[in-house]
């Protein structure tokens, strides 16, 4: 475990949506990672009844006093208690820092898309951060690794949509829905209007709150805007990129087709992606698994092998923990703050 600061020089951070998965992921991650002296608020910023080490607390509403003393201010919640939380940092100068790890605020002119695996944020001109949708951030990874070894002509990507990703509703959606199908009982559809259970989907129902295909263009703006700041003379090509949600409830899967303009090898594709961030799993160990990459760091790329009907092109499997992949690039973000406010 990595040596923390003490208290009285820990970063004080807020974190609004601590109820949440991801809000619980940040603050686990961020006291393992940083000793943070964290403060949760409500998902929506208003004062609310929450939980804490299993009691039941006050959560109080989020305001200007509340953050005062705070170093840096994290959305893990809903859009209004984003959009509260960046009026309140706006208005005070943008301090405290903002971390949106939701992507709310993707759209603000001041926010600045940040790779979860590149730790790439000018903290000295910018003080809202979006940290990048954990798909795009791994997408980009693998694909900048790559055009390293070889120039890339094309990829397609098709990326698999866990149920946490909805949160806790959506976690338990697919849970009813899983005991409710070998019961015989009616399905509940409130987050996905449609049946998720064994089951791949395109797209959810007409009457879900969202719509996957929302998803699949903030994944594409991300990995452009991280691809456009790949350093090098040679350009990425964005990619044919596609969504499915699949029944499972956490985890991302990504399979990816990427042509190149040369002849390539499996085993030197495998050692163009091994690094610090990306676990490479020869073809004589098991294939990686997103139930492998639950709770852990960074990415595992496996079952690497080149395409029978091209001899330029070859197919990738990559697998990440969505929640951790945030809380990493957030823990990142907070330990940089505290180093430079110090």
């Amino acid at each position: 475990m990595a040596k923390v600061p003490s208290k009285d020089k820990a970063v004080r951070v807020a974190v609004v949506g601590g109820e949440t998965l991801l809000g619980r992921e940040l603050q686990e991650v961020l006291t393992d990672r940083t000793g943070a002296v964290i403060t949760g608020y409500a998902a929506g910023g208003e004062g609310n009844f929450g939980e804490r080490e299993g009691e039941a607390v006050y959560l109080e509403p989020l305001n200007a006093q509340s953050v005062r003393s705070e170093q840096a201010i994290l959305i893990a919640g809903s859009a209004e208690g984003a959009f509260k939380a960046y009026e309140l940092a706006k208005s005070a100068g943008g301090r405290p820092v903002l971390i949106d790890c939701t992507g709310h605020l993707e759209n603000q002119a001041e926010a600045r898309i940040v790779a979860s695996l590149d730790g790439d944020a000018d903290l000295q001109s910018n003080w809202l951060f979006v940290i990048a949708h954990p798909a795009a951030s791994a997408v980009a990874a693998v694909l900048g690794k790559l055009a390293r070894y070889r120039r890339i002509r094309q990829s397609v990507v098709h990326i698999f949509e866990p149920a946490s990703e909805r949160g806790k509703s959506g976690v338990s959606e697919l849970h009813q829905q899983t005991t409710g199908l070998l019961a015989f009982k009616a399905l509940e559809q409130n987050v996905f209007d449609a049946q998720v259970s064994f089951n791949l989907l395109p797209q959810w129902g007409e009457e879900a709150p969202g719509k996957l295909s929302t998803i699949e263009q903030r994944i594409e703006r991300d990995v452009a805007s991280i691809l456009s700041r790949e350093a090098g003379a040679t350009a990425i090509p964005m990619p044919s990129l596609r969504v499915v949600q699949a029944p499972v409830f956490h985890g991302y899967s990504i399979s990816l087709w990427v042509e190149f303009e040369g002849d390539i090898a499996a085993a030197e594709l495998g050692e163009a992606l091994a690094s610090a961030e990306i676990e490479v799993r020869g073809n004589d160990a098991a294939a990686p698994d997103n139930v492998g990459a639950a709770n852990q760091s960074g990415l595992i790329a496996g079952d690497i092998r080149t395409d029978r009907n091209n001899g330029r092109a070859a197919w990738f499997w990559v697998v990440g923990d969505n929640l951790r992949l945030t809380a990493d690039a957030a823990a990142d973000l907070v330990k940089r703050v505290g180093m430079q406010q110090q």
